[in-house]
């Protein structure tokens, strides 16, 4: 009876182990999923405040003269108009795509000068892993 009730302790407790490793993975991947979220709903609502305020501007440079001053070294919200490419495939993106796309939209989100190397570097991973794919036997 001993022996029985170690041999079943011993597979509970694997069981439980692996348990939790699937809670740890589903939790990270709904941390992941709720920052992606967050951040598209922010640089959605930027980008709209960036439209009206253009609006705005627009509206007051037909109303007035201008003085020739022209700055074009970083127009504020440059990255923020960024469209990023998105290939719908077979079900919801991996949580490695939410995590890259989670990086851009940051990028975005700041307006960094970051984005365009972001968008390159996912841009150029997905048809690499996809030839990849397409090698295999």
């Amino acid at each position: 009876i001993l022996e029985e009730i170690e041999t079943a302790i011993k597979e509970y407790s694997e069981e439980l182990v692996q348990q939790l490793a699937l809670r740890d993975e589903l939790e990270f991947e709904k941390e992941v999923k709720n920052s992606f979220i967050s951040v598209l709903i922010e640089v959605q609502n930027k980008q709209k405040e960036h439209k009206e305020t253009a609006k705005k501007k627009k509206k007051l440079k037909n109303g007035s003269s201008q003085n020739g001053k022209n700055e074009r070294s970083h127009m504020p919200g440059t990255y923020l108009t960024t469209v990023i490419p998105y290939e719908k495939k077979n079900g919801p993106p991996s949580v490695e795509d939410l995590q890259i796309l989670t990086k851009i939209l940051r990028a975005m989100k700041e307006d960094s000068e970051k984005v365009p190397s972001l968008l390159t570097d996912y841009i150029l991973k997905d048809p690499i892993a996809t030839i990849c794919e397409q090698m295999k036997p």
